[in-house]
């Protein structure tokens, strides 16, 4: 199965609340004016794109309508289409590894899927023939290191661990270490999940970044931050309380077969100009892709 097949699987009940919802629109279509406007505009809505980002959307929507007088029901899809995909293209979603090392800090909170997530990505960027070392920092769960243990092996990486309890800023020093040491492409760094009402957690975010800048101040950086698309608008408040923390560069996006609200990604890209730069669709190890937003949008309305 192809990785488009995989994300139209992946997608279908979230595609399934979509087309409901925008096809009831259209079912009772009789011409594109400012009632069908406003039942598009409430279709978003509940579909989990969230009100501020919907009322953006039919706002651009409605003004493509008038410059390009458009009368089509099919040409006020595709303009839908077209306004989506524009708001999640608006940041760049390349993935910035250019250094040798580089690294990638990887953050969210408990139970998003950041283990699975990061052995799914460090078996992407080795089948790309990189090196990858993984850092197992999430020294407060027991489980985690034994969990990541298990998904580095799959993926067939190094990885740097220590005894639970141990400062996670350490455990990123010696990973480091390990990675120049080894030459190796790319360390990957696991951090326990932690919400913003945690300070202390959110210190240790602090500080495992200060030992980064510090030990490599000239590589390329990416904080990829795991959502669960599950989660809704919820995820929202989620991705702000991390962005006061540390500079989220991306967002890996789990879960999504799982839920009627992938929708909301949408909205949570608009209102924080954060890319998707991974999106998982499956429990197989080669179930992450780099996020395109053509597909996306082609899964999502037909």
């Amino acid at each position: 199965m192809g990785f488009f097949d995989k994300l139209k699987n992946g997608l279908s009940k979230t595609k399934t609340s979509f087309d409901e919802k925008i096809n009831n629109v259209f079912s009772n279509f009789r011409k594109v004016d400012e009632e069908l406007l406003e039942e598009l505009e409430e279709a978003l809505i509940m579909s989990d794109v969230g009100t501020e980002t919907s009322l953006k959307i039919i706002d651009n929507l409605r003004k493509r309508v008038k410059r390009e007088n458009i009368k089509e029901e099919q040409d006020v899809k595709q303009a839908l289409k077209e306004e989506i995909k524009e708001i999640l293209e608006k940041t760049d979603n390349t993935l910035k590894l250019e250094s040798t090392p580089s690294i990638i800090l990887v953050v969210g909170v408990n139970g998003v899927g950041k283990t699975t997530s990061i052995g799914k990505i460090a078996s992407r960027i080795k089948r790309d023939g990189k090196k990858v070392v993984i850092a197992a920092a999430d020294t407060f769960r027991a489980a985690a290191v034994e969990q990541l243990e298990i998904w580095a092996n799959r993926a067939g990486c190094d990885m740097v661990k220590a005894e639970e309890g141990t400062d996670p800023a350490s455990v990123v020093f010696d990973a480091i270490k390990i990675t120049k040491e080894k030459n190796a492409d790319v360390l990957i760094c696991d951090t326990a999940g932690r919400l913003h009402n945690k300070k202390y957690l959110m210190d240790e975010l602090i500080k495992i970044k200060k030992v980064i800048e510090k030990e490599l101040p000239d590589a390329s950086k990416e904080i990829l931050m795991v959502l669960d698309a599950t989660t809704g608008q919820n995820a929202i408040s989620q991705v702000k309380a991390f962005k006061e923390t540390v500079d989220i560069t991306g967002i890996i996006l789990t879960k999504l077969d799982g839920t009627a609200k992938g929708g909301s990604i949408i909205g949570i890209v608009e209102q924080n100009e954060i890319p998707v730069k991974f999106i998982g669709v499956g429990e197989q190890i080669d179930d992450m892709e780099i996020f395109n937003s053509e597909d996306f949008v082609n899964a999502l309305i037909d």
